[in-house]
């Protein structure tokens, strides 16, 4: 008989959504909203509902495998969990724990998933990666403005008079702040989107502006140069709480709004209108996460949170510079869960650049890569050079529920569970602040065990299994300790399903940072000369770098696709997906290229081949290649991307990227 099981969902995107799930004679049957939801309401989007196909697929990987003479053989738990730790332990006694990798992404957002810390931590220490692919540049530059990075809550966006979405398509990636944007504009509220796409939130703005990709940071500059103008500025805010304002203005000096619009792209009577719309407190500022994904990333962030703070919207209801909200996930005991003081060896390479950093390791060199939560040779940047950095080492462990890319490169494939065939408690750190609670729901498939099984048998070969000797409830109540004192229990949340986390809902009202100064600080004052604000442009730029952008004339997005949370879903479409190259209307007239067409696009560290679509109002010489697509359908698309840093060191550059298109006969 079917039972519809309340649910959370893990995949680690803006919304973490309450589930509602059919289950019928030990199978998920369907995955819908949880109407009692306080965010999200009962509506969840096409990623959510693929975790039923991704649960129920055939393809799933049923039993641990283990690749002899180029071919994958089924072995038992037995056979890989003997020689995996035969393996770390010959390492440990011959070249020390840092010869050992973990790689390791954030795709899956369980508080259990963190466990993995835990286990190489008492291992050792290894060698681990920092930064983020995704939005470490931004959360990076908030840290040296604020001290932290924080958001308003979801519904401070109704005492918002005019709402800025910079870089950020909530209609395709936060689905829930959509509909509030369009209940705060029934209620009043303008909307301004800034994008150089025009997208489905464009669609719904009182004004879109295009802006080139990358110049984000001029174009608040030139905001800011015109609110000095105007004397817009929030003079108060200014003297009594913020540190460097004098090298702000000195800055803004140093460029006319000429230049500024020439290489904006945006007029310079945009710049006079917005800057009076940000003093027409309160403003709102939501920034998306692919403002930051340049050269110049951190800078970008940071010269849109100096707008928002000479503005005088920072600390006031319907104000903020929205990009992150870490408050969430500061929330939870996770040094208890990782055990951080148990390492004696560590060694850190930059996420970004782990395949380079693995070829080059010495004293240990790399002898054993752990892949979990991830799929590295998909959305690690410059993928031809990730592919022979992990082949090159001797043993590569990969922990999934699939053959990806990366799995197909393994040594060992250990099978895991999905969302529903575990229990474990998930949260956002991007926008609202409720924890979710997960129950387990069905059996697992075959052999597949949860990754903390894993740990935990590994934990017993290699002699620390005390350290895992924990039931799943202990480890929770591990995790909630902190909550458990204000009366947020794992019981309370359990019968709840979710439970709302004590934030500060209006982040800095009481004016009081967590920087250095106590202040907002225009000038990171413990970064030194690096801490002023620049005028910086992107690395692959005609400004940066014009011997190539004569020759790859074009810019290269990598958005988030619609129905795939990074590379997961592609592999489980109905029909097989196609890599499609979406292209500005110039490109299409200027090269001949209509609908359907089939091109290549390339750079000096690669190409990939896939079919034209042309997009209305993006901006000129602009085009998009959704991420995440695996090889067999014609990725990945970092094939294309560089494995730079961005300017803070957290970030990575896969915007930061110039092309070259021509149309392929040979299709």
């Amino acid at each position: 008989m079917a039972e519809v099981r309340k649910a959370a969902c893990p995949l680690n995107c803006w919304d973490s959504c309450g589930f509602q799930v059919t289950v019928e004679n030990n199978r998920v049957m369907k995955v819908d909203g949880d109407p009692s939801h306080p965010i999200t309401k009962g509506k969840i989007c096409g990623r959510g509902r693929m975790l039923e196909t991704r649960t129920n697929s055939p393809a799933r990987v049923l039993h641990p495998l283990k690749k002899v003479n180029g071919n994958f053989v089924q072995i038992s738990w037995e056979q890989a969990l003997d020689e995996i730790a035969a393996k770390l332990t010959d390492i440990k006694e011959k070249y020390r724990t840092t010869a050992v990798l973990h790689s390791h992404d954030y795709a899956n957002n369980g508080i259990l998933k963190n466990l993995d810390q835990r286990f190489f931590n008492c291992y050792g220490g290894v060698t681990e990666l920092y930064g983020s692919l995704c939005w470490g540049a931004g959360i990076e530059a908030q840290k040296w403005d604020f001290g932290n990075a924080w958001s308003h809550e979801p519904d401070d966006i109704f005492n918002s008079k005019n709402i800025i979405i910079w870089g950020r398509n909530v209609a395709r990636t936060n689905m829930h702040f959509y509909e509030k944007l369009l209940d705060a504009k029934k209620q009043g509220a303008k909307l301004y989107v800034i994008d150089p796409l025009y997208n489905a939130t464009a669609k719904i703005a009182d004004e879109y502006i295009t802006v080139k990709p990358g110049m984000d940071g001029l174009l608040a500059a030139g905001i800011i140069k015109e609110m000095l103008r105007l004397g817009l500025e929030d003079r108060v805010f200014i003297e009594q709480f913020t540190h460097g304002f004098a090298d702000v203005v000195r800055l803004v000096k140093s460029i006319s709004l000429e230049k500024i619009s020439e290489m904006t792209e945006v007029a310079c009577e945009v710049m006079t209108r917005l800057a009076q719309v940000f003093a027409d407190k309160p403003t709102a500022t939501y920034m998306g996460l692919g403002l930051q994904r340049y050269q110049n990333g951190g800078n970008t962030i940071r010269l849109i949170d100096a707008l928002a703070a000479i503005s005088g919207n920072i600390g006031i209801a319907g104000g903020g510079a929205n990009y992150a909200n870490l408050q969430v996930g500061q929330s939870f005991a996770f040094e208890e869960l990782t055990l951080p003081e148990r390492r004696q060896n560590h060694r850190q390479f930059s996420i970004m650049k782990q395949a380079e950093e693995v070829l080059a390791a010495y004293a240990p060199a790399i002898k054993m890569i752990i892949v979990t939560c991830g799929n590295p040779l998909t959305q690690v940047p410059d993928t031809h050079l990730v592919e022979r950095a992990f082949a090159s080492t001797p043993t590569l462990v990969v922990i999934d529920q699939f053959m990806t890319d990366t799995a197909m490169l393994a040594d060992y494939v250990l099978p895991t569970t999905t969302a529903f065939e575990e229990e474990d408690l998930y949260y956002s750190s991007m926008y609202h602040h409720y924890v979710n609670y997960g129950p387990k729901l069905v059996s697992a498939p075959g052999e597949a065990q949860p990754d903390l099984w894993i740990w935990t048998e590994l934990a017993k070969r290699l002699g620390f299994g005390d350290d895992f000797n924990f039931s799943r409830d202990e480890w929770f109540q591990m995790a909630l300790k902190p909550l458990a004192e204000k009366g947020l229990t794992l019981e309370k949340l359990k019968s709840q399903h979710t439970m709302e986390l004590p934030v500060e809902k209006i982040p800095w009202h009481d004016h009081k940072f967590q920087t250095p100064s106590g202040k907002y600080e225009f000038t990171a004052q413990q970064k030194g000369g690096q801490g002023r604000l620049t005028l910086a442009v992107p690395n692959e730029s005609k400004w940066a770098n014009p011997e190539l952008a004569n020759e790859y004339p074009y810019q290269l997005l990598t958005i988030h696709p619609m129905r795939s949370n990074h590379s997961q879903n592609y592999h489980l479409f109905a029909s097989k997906p196609k890599l499609k190259v979406e292209i500005a209307a110039n490109i299409a007239e200027e090269r001949g290229l209509q609908n359907g067409d089939f091109v290549k696009v390339w750079n000096d560290r690669g190409e990939v081949k896939g079919f034209i679509s042309i997009l209305a109002g993006a901006h000129p010489n602009t085009i998009n290649i959704d991420e995440g697509i695996w090889r067999e359908f014609g990725g990945s698309v970092n094939k294309l991307t560089s494995s730079r840093e961005s300017d803070n060191g957290f970030g990575s550059t896969l915007y930061d990227c110039l092309v070259n298109l021509d149309k392929d006969i040979r299709q």
